[in-house]
C-alpha cells in the first residue's frame, strides 16, 4: 500500500530527499548539499508534471549542476562575507579574561577558566600565578594557554 502510494506520488520523495539534504547542510555550512536541495526540487517538479524515471533524474542533476555553478558561489558570497575577519576554536580565546581554578607553578603548568571551559595554562612570566587570580590569554601552543595576571 505505502509503495504504490508512493509510485503514484514521487514528488514527494523528491521532497523528501530535499528536506534530508536541507537538514544535514545545517550541520556542515558549506552549500554543497544546498545544491542537491535544489536538484531534488528540480527532480520532484518533473515528478509532479509527471515525466518518468529517467527524465526526473536528469532534471535533477542539470539542476544540482547549475546550483553548484550559480546559486552556491553567489550564496557563499554573501553568507561568508565577512569570514577573514573571525577567528574560531583556541584562536578565540585570545585577549579573554578568566580566573585560575588551579594554581599555575612556577614554570610549569595549572588550569584556567574562561566561559565555563576550563583549559591547562601556563604562565607568560614563567612564574607562579596563584588560585583565584584573574588572567588574561596573551598566547596558546596547541591547547596549553598562556596567560599574564591582570590587576583587576
Amino acid at each position: 500500500m505505502i509503495t504504490e502510494y508512493l509510485s503514484n506520488n514521487v514528488w514527494l520523495v523528491w521532497i523528501f530527499i530535499s528536506i534530508i539534504c536541507l537538514i544535514i547542510e545545517l550541520g556542515s555550512g558549506d552549500l554543497f548539499l544546498l545544491c542537491f536541495a535544489i536538484g531534488a526540487l528540480g527532480g520532484s517538479a518533473a515528478a509532479a508534471l509527471g515525466w518518468g524515471l529517467i527524465p526526473q533524474l536528469i532534471v535533477m542533476a542539470i539542476c544540482t549542476l547549475l546550483s553548484i555553478f550559480f546559486v552556491r558561489p553567489v550564496a557563499l558570497k554573501y553568507l561568508h562575507r565577512h569570514d577573514d575577519n573571525r577567528v574560531s576554536n583556541a584562536d578565540a580565546l585570545l585577549g579573554r579574561k578568566g580566573k585560575v581554578t588551579q594554581t599555575i607553578t612556577a614554570g610549569g603548568f595549572g588550569r584556567v577558566a574562561i566561559d565555563g571551559d576550563d583549559w591547562k595554562s601556563v604562565s607568560d612570566d614563567g612564574l607562579a600565578i596563584e588560585r583565584g587570580t584573574k588572567v588574561e590569554v596573551v598566547g596558546r601552543e596547541s591547547i596549553i594557554l598562556t596567560v599574564k595576571k591582570i590587576d583587576h
